[in-house]
């Protein structure tokens, strides 16, 4: 069977989640992997997309995964923790709940530096490491180990 990625694009950071999504598409692209990117507004919507997508496609004869990516930069209210708990809540539960595999590259940091940081061109990039875990998870589900 092949595979198929949907990466989830929370681009409410733009900046940082083009750097995340092309450190994804930079290992999807070195593994032959099929993708595509879906934007959303904000992490708070990823796990809903994710769901509706899920409901919408033929399975049958791909092997599906999803890879989250966005960021969400501590600021002074508690706004950040609320879209840190959900969003990370939101796709846990929807992965266990309907077996999806879904992989999580939602930066959680206290400024942009740590994100630009863990956005890097290279194979440190969170993107990066998202659709490895993605594939590998694909991988498992399929007896793979």
């Amino acid at each position: 069977m092949t595979k198929k990625i949907y990466i989830i694009n929370a681009n409410y950071y733009e900046e940082i989640s083009d750097r995340l999504v092309s450190g994804a598409k930079f290992f999807l692209n070195e593994n032959d992997i099929e993708h595509e990117i879906v934007n959303v507004p904000g992490a708070l919507e990823i796990s809903t997309v994710i769901n509706l997508i899920h409901d919408k496609i033929n399975t049958d004869n791909v092997d599906i995964g999803f890879i989250a990516i966005g960021c969400v930069i501590k600021g002074e209210t508690s706004h950040y923790d609320i879209v840190v708990n959900e969003s990370a809540s939101g796709i846990t539960q929807l992965s266990i709940l309907k077996n999806i595999i879904i992989t999580n590259s939602i930066l959680t940091v206290e400024n942009k530096k740590q994100a630009l940081d863990r956005s890097l061109n290279d194979t440190t990039n969170k993107g990066y490491h998202a659709a490895y875990a993605c594939n590998l998870l694909i991988d498992i589900k399929n007896g793979k180990f």
